[in-house]
């Protein structure tokens, strides 16, 4: 019989107080970032309905959208993934941090530099829509706070890294915790996927912004950013993977369908999610159409993990549900605990995986990209990913680590209820008129009533999807909101947590290996393929700048 890894050895109580501590502080930090970007989201909203003349007002639109897609896309995710990742590794590897202190370092050195950017993008000094595009260009401290920020993030990855490595040493032949395996995976990929945004950043941006540069090619940024922007959406999706696969089954009352294939999806979120950057650069005449095809195809082969995903997630639900006694073809689905707020975000997060997945096929497709490049579908694809998928996720964990990390009974498991469902119906209400006004053109991230004031026809057909979507925005704030009340009062709360709540217990698959294939324990072999496939897609569209320059007329300066 398979030894549980949830009772294989005792963990110290200075250890999972360490833990504990690295774990609170970045959710500090995380959801801190998500309560100051929730209002900013919601007035983008209000204010490119038209329906609130008073608060029209295009220099506060465009900060708010820079300082929004910052705080929600890089400094809620980086924060939570790094608080998350720490707690798993010292729970699901039973061990000690080799070094807090340099944890600490890198807790340190990001939070740093998200205070860093934090003050131009708060001033209207950095309002370039959250993205790294030339000639667009932001104060020089934000570059420098967001260098800082990916740095302190290596930090953690490093850490991680050497975590499996020497538990790996300490116990051959074992499996990682496939937990730990999935955690690792992520760091590498966020090592991979943070070098193209860190290398534009410091050899281009900063030098350019402090004056120390006259030019800039545009075409080689925009080509080094592709790398890092559609990547790092799996950097953000894999934790909420990670509980799907390690957490929510146990929490359903079952066991996890198959840890091999939760090894493989993995894998394959690993190796398909990096090289596909092209896909946003379709509209681009730096890179040559070969290229685009070839990262269109690789986009496409990031379906394959999320598919798998949804089988075996699925799977695990049924089996939980069978377990609870439902009978029939379809009795378990009713059979499922769905006052259990884990078990409840995982139903709803699979169903905006579902919708907003086939979503992605759209914008991936070469031909049918060029319909919705750049217009309203996109910031509701997005959304319905990152803020619907992956964000209810982040919630879910949240609630089931609060008691653990701070000892304190989650205060409202009713009110956490309600709050999934807001969420749920706030993204869904939001997002449905983001896509249809994007099928009829209506432009992303500009002020589209400032701009547009010359159609005032075209805009009166905006008019209905932008009435509904104050509503879902509306309903979203109040649901972000719920959250961040419901963290403090259970933080604050005099009652403390028992001895089950405060207990950290991963599922097991129904039949726990003694023993996987080592391509599914460890990171070498992977590793090298990741390298040798991103110089297959990226190495000559890369050198093509240096190799054969880019006309001077196309050069930012001159």
């Amino acid at each position: 019989m398979a030894i549980s890894q949830n009772t294989a050895n005792e963990i110290s109580t200075d250890t999972v107080n360490t833990g504990n501590k690295l774990a609170f502080w970045n959710f500090f930090v995380a959801f801190a970032a998500f309560a100051l970007a929730l209002p900013m989201g919601a007035y983008q909203v209000l204010e490119r309905s038209g329906l609130f003349p008073a608060i029209d007002n295009a220099a506060v639109y465009y900060a708010s959208t820079s300082s929004h897609g910052v705080l929600m896309a890089y400094v809620l995710s980086t924060f939570f993934i790094m608080g998350f990742g720490y707690h798993t590794a010292i729970h699901s590897l039973k061990m000690k941090l080799w070094s807090p202190k340099f944890a600490w370092t890198g807790f340190g050195v990001a939070t740093f530099g998200v205070a860093l950017a934090a003050v131009p993008l708060l001033t209207g000094n950095a309002s370039v829509l959250y993205t790294f595009y030339p000639p667009e260009m932001a104060h020089a401290t934000f570059y420098i706070g967001a260098a800082l920020l990916v740095v302190g993030s290596w930090f953690w990855a490093v850490d991680m890294i050497v975590q499996m490595v020497l538990w790996k040493k300490q116990n051959p032949g074992k499996p990682v915790p496939v937990i730990m395996f999935g955690t690792v995976m992520n760091a590498l990929l966020w090592l991979w996927t943070s070098a193209w945004v860190a290398s534009e950043v410091v050899f281009q941006l900063i030098p350019a912004a402090l004056g120390f540069n006259d030019t800039l090619d545009p075409g080689l940024a925009r080509t080094l950013f592709s790398g890092t922007l559609h990547a790092i959406v799996y950097f953000w999706l894999f934790p909420a993977y990670l509980v799907m696969y390690s957490i929510l089954p146990k929490e359903a009352g079952g066991k996890l369908f198959s840890d091999e294939m939760a090894r493989v999806a993995f894998v394959m979120l690993f190796i398909f999610s990096v090289p596909i950057g092209f896909h946003h650069l379709y509209m681009d005449p730096m890179q040559a159409d070969g290229w685009k095809l070839l990262h269109m195809f690789g986009t496409f082969l990031v379906a394959a993990p999320t598919l798998l995903t949804g089988f075996t997630v699925i799977a695990s639900m049924e089996i939980a549900g069978r377990l609870r006694g439902g009978k029939g073809l379809f009795g378990w689905i009713k059979a499922m605990d769905c006052k259990n707020p884990v078990v409840l975000a995982g139903c709803l997060s699979l169903l905006m995986l579902t919708v907003g997945g086939w979503g992605g096929v759209i914008n991936a497709s070469y031909a049918l990209d060029s319909l919705i490049h750049n217009t309203q579908w996109i910031p509701g694809h997005f959304h319905l990913i990152y803020g619907g998928t992956t964000v209810i996720m982040y919630f879910a964990a949240a609630y089931w680590l609060w008691p653990k990390i701070t000892g304190r009974h989650l205060f409202s498991p009713r009110m956490a209820r309600v709050q999934l469902w807001a969420w749920f119906i706030g993204m869904w209400v939001t997002t449905i008129p983001w896509h249809y006004l994007g099928i009829i053109g209506q432009p992303r991230r500009v002020d589209t009533l400032q701009a547009y004031q010359q159609a005032p026809e075209l805009v009166a057909s905006w008019d209905f999807s932008m009435l509904i979507m104050n509503a879902g925005a509306l309903t979203l704030l109040f649901s972000g909101l719920l959250f961040v009340y419901l963290l403090i009062r259970s933080t604050m709360s005099g009652r403390v947590a028992d001895g089950a709540e405060r207990e950290v217990e991963y599922a097991e698959a129904i039949h726990q290996p003694f023993k996987v294939p080592n391509l599914l324990n460890s990171l070498t072999f992977w590793n090298w393929a990741m390298f040798f496939y991103l110089i297959a897609s990226y190495g000559y569209p890369v050198l093509q700048f240096f190799l054969i320059g880019t006309p001077e007329s196309i050069l930012w300066g001159e």
